[in-house]
Protein backbone atom coordinates (compact mmCIF):
# COMPACT_ATOMS: atom_id res chain seq x y z
CA UNK A 1 0.00 0.00 0.00
CA UNK A 2 2.89 2.11 0.63
CA UNK A 3 4.08 2.00 -2.66
CA UNK A 4 0.88 2.79 -4.32
CA UNK A 5 0.08 6.02 -2.41
CA UNK A 6 3.61 7.25 -3.13
CA UNK A 7 2.96 6.65 -6.92
CA UNK A 8 -0.20 8.25 -6.79
CA UNK A 9 1.34 11.32 -5.28
CA UNK A 10 4.48 11.35 -7.90
CA UNK A 11 1.20 11.33 -10.34
CA UNK A 12 -0.60 14.68 -8.53
CA UNK A 13 2.29 16.80 -8.28
CA UNK A 14 3.04 15.95 -12.21
CA UNK A 15 -0.22 16.62 -13.02
CA UNK A 16 -0.37 20.04 -11.18
CA UNK A 17 3.01 21.20 -12.51
CA UNK A 18 1.84 20.46 -16.13
CA UNK A 19 -1.24 22.78 -15.29
CA UNK A 20 0.82 25.61 -14.13
CA UNK A 21 2.69 25.36 -17.20
CA UNK A 22 -0.48 25.46 -19.36
CA UNK A 23 -1.60 28.08 -17.10
CA UNK A 24 1.55 30.48 -16.88
CA UNK A 25 3.52 29.58 -20.62
CA UNK A 26 1.43 31.68 -22.44
CA UNK A 27 1.20 34.85 -20.64
CA UNK A 28 4.64 34.76 -20.03
CA UNK A 29 5.39 34.46 -23.51
CA UNK A 30 3.20 37.36 -23.92
CA UNK A 31 4.97 39.50 -21.41
CA UNK A 32 8.09 38.11 -23.07
CA UNK A 33 7.04 38.84 -26.45
CA UNK A 34 5.26 42.00 -26.13
CA UNK A 35 8.50 43.78 -24.20
CA UNK A 36 9.05 47.52 -25.19
CA UNK A 37 6.83 49.77 -27.12
CA UNK A 38 8.03 50.42 -30.37
CA UNK A 39 9.91 53.89 -30.65
CA UNK A 40 8.23 56.34 -32.74
CA UNK A 41 9.33 56.93 -36.08
CA UNK A 42 11.86 59.70 -37.06
CA UNK A 43 10.79 63.31 -37.43
CA UNK A 44 12.38 62.77 -40.66
CA UNK A 45 10.16 60.05 -41.80
CA UNK A 46 6.97 61.09 -40.39
CA UNK A 47 7.77 64.67 -42.10
CA UNK A 48 8.05 62.65 -45.51
CA UNK A 49 4.25 61.78 -45.99
CA UNK A 50 1.35 64.08 -45.61
CA UNK A 51 -2.27 63.41 -46.95
CA UNK A 52 -3.33 65.59 -49.79
CA UNK A 53 -7.01 64.99 -50.32
CA UNK A 54 -9.94 63.59 -48.44
CA UNK A 55 -13.08 63.07 -50.19
CA UNK A 56 -16.08 60.44 -50.42
CA UNK A 57 -16.12 58.87 -53.11
CA UNK A 58 -19.62 59.01 -54.79
CA UNK A 59 -20.36 55.80 -56.01
CA UNK A 60 -19.23 53.73 -53.15
CA UNK A 61 -19.79 56.37 -50.39
CA UNK A 62 -15.85 55.56 -48.64
CA UNK A 63 -13.64 57.89 -47.98
CA UNK A 64 -10.72 57.70 -50.25
CA UNK A 65 -7.47 59.81 -48.83
CA UNK A 66 -4.61 61.13 -51.13
CA UNK A 67 -0.96 60.22 -49.83
CA UNK A 68 1.90 61.90 -51.18
CA UNK A 69 5.62 60.33 -49.79
CA UNK A 70 9.05 62.70 -50.42
CA UNK A 71 12.25 61.45 -49.58
CA UNK A 72 13.74 58.06 -50.06
CA UNK A 73 13.17 54.38 -49.41
CA UNK A 74 9.67 52.59 -49.61
CA UNK A 75 6.83 53.66 -46.66
CA UNK A 76 4.01 51.89 -44.93
CA UNK A 77 1.72 54.41 -44.09
CA UNK A 78 -1.47 54.29 -41.55
CA UNK A 79 -3.94 56.64 -42.44
CA UNK A 80 -7.01 57.72 -40.40
CA UNK A 81 -10.12 58.61 -40.45
CA UNK A 82 -12.29 60.23 -38.08
CA UNK A 83 -15.70 62.49 -38.43
CA UNK A 84 -13.62 65.84 -36.43
CA UNK A 85 -9.81 66.70 -36.38
CA UNK A 86 -9.58 66.50 -32.34
CA UNK A 87 -9.84 62.88 -31.26
CA UNK A 88 -11.87 62.88 -28.21
CA UNK A 89 -10.95 60.49 -25.34
CA UNK A 90 -12.44 57.26 -25.77
CA UNK A 91 -13.38 57.62 -29.56
CA UNK A 92 -12.20 55.35 -31.85
CA UNK A 93 -11.18 56.01 -35.71
CA UNK A 94 -10.79 53.81 -38.69
CA UNK A 95 -7.64 53.18 -40.50
CA UNK A 96 -5.79 52.05 -43.37
CA UNK A 97 -2.34 50.76 -44.69
CA UNK A 98 -1.11 51.72 -47.70
CA UNK A 99 2.42 50.91 -48.85
CA UNK A 100 4.09 53.60 -51.01
CA UNK A 101 7.32 52.21 -52.62
CA UNK A 102 10.17 53.48 -54.48
CA UNK A 103 10.35 56.82 -53.16
CA UNK A 104 13.36 58.94 -54.05
CA UNK A 105 14.12 62.65 -53.42
CA UNK A 106 13.24 63.80 -57.17
CA UNK A 107 10.17 61.88 -57.59
CA UNK A 108 7.59 61.84 -55.01
CA UNK A 109 4.82 58.79 -54.95
CA UNK A 110 1.35 59.25 -54.38
CA UNK A 111 -1.10 56.56 -53.50
CA UNK A 112 -4.59 56.14 -51.92
CA UNK A 113 -6.10 54.97 -48.93
CA UNK A 114 -9.42 53.54 -48.81
CA UNK A 115 -11.70 53.95 -45.66
CA UNK A 116 -14.62 52.99 -44.55
CA UNK A 117 -18.38 53.72 -45.74
CA UNK A 118 -19.23 57.63 -44.49
CA UNK A 119 -22.86 58.40 -43.33
CA UNK A 120 -24.22 61.30 -45.20
CA UNK A 121 -24.24 63.89 -42.47
CA UNK A 122 -20.89 64.28 -41.85
CA UNK A 123 -17.67 65.45 -43.43
CA UNK A 124 -14.88 63.31 -42.96
CA UNK A 125 -11.00 63.92 -42.05
CA UNK A 126 -7.92 62.43 -42.79
CA UNK A 127 -4.61 61.93 -41.31
CA UNK A 128 -1.22 60.28 -40.78
CA UNK A 129 -1.53 58.12 -37.77
CA UNK A 130 2.07 56.34 -37.95
CA UNK A 131 4.58 56.42 -41.25
CA UNK A 132 6.79 53.33 -40.97
CA UNK A 133 10.33 52.33 -43.47
CA UNK A 134 8.61 49.35 -44.99
CA UNK A 135 11.80 46.88 -46.52
CA UNK A 136 12.87 47.14 -50.29
CA UNK A 137 13.63 43.29 -50.54
CA UNK A 138 13.06 42.12 -53.50
CA UNK A 139 10.66 39.09 -53.59
CA UNK A 140 12.02 35.52 -54.36
CA UNK A 141 11.97 34.54 -57.48
CA UNK A 142 10.61 38.05 -58.50
CA UNK A 143 12.65 41.05 -60.22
Amino acid sequence: MGVSALKWQGWLVGLVVLAGLLVFAPLGLYVWASGDPASPPAPAVAESVRVTGCRIDPASRRVVAGVEATGRGSYVVTVEFRDRAEATPGSRSAQSLVKIPGVTPHNPEHAEAIGPVWPPATTPWCGVAHVGVADDAPEPGGG
